[in-house]
């Protein structure tokens, strides 16, 4: 799957799609600060790295899919089930990159400039999210030259 932005979508979206995204954030969001009350911020900050629309994506996805293969006179739910998939596949690789970025900030924001610190982490957490996804690519080629 090649990498693309398709700002199409954000016409296809209506306002209770936007809205069902806004409350899921929000509810994860509050989730958060409830577990950060009861726990601490260290427990809290492992759910804050949860992708807070992943959920309210993940079905505004499949359901577009699905809507456009009815459209064309298919059945799409082969065809939504595989976006939403290829969807959190993505969403993990980036939290792969999320966990580098963590580690950098933890290290050293104690003891170096804020600024260059946070500039080097999000440059860490987007090539270290790249190079899973080049990875994720290049296994099931080498998978498939093994058993065949």
């Amino acid at each position: 799957m090649r990498i693309k932005l398709d700002i199409s979508a954000i016409r296809q979206s209506t306002w209770s799609q936007v809205g069902i995204r806004f409350v899921c954030g929000g509810l994860i969001t509050a989730a958060t600060g409830i577990i950060a009350k009861e726990y601490g911020p260290g427990i809290a900050g492992l759910f804050l790295a949860f992708p807070a629309i992943l959920p309210a994506g993940a079905t505004l996805i499949e359901k577009h899919e699905t809507q456009r293969k009815e459209r064309a006179g298919l059945h799409g739910s082969v065809r939504a089930r595989k976006a939403v998939a290829a969807d959190a596949a993505g969403a993990a690789m980036g939290s792969i990159g999320l966990l580098a970025f963590a580690v950098l900030i933890t290290v050293f924001i104690p003891s170096h400039q804020p600024w260059a610190v946070i500039v080097l982490a999000t440059i860490t957490w987007m090539a270290v999210s790249f190079l899973v996804w080049r990875l994720c690519r290049k296994i099931p080629a080498a998978v498939r030259r093994r058993t065949s």
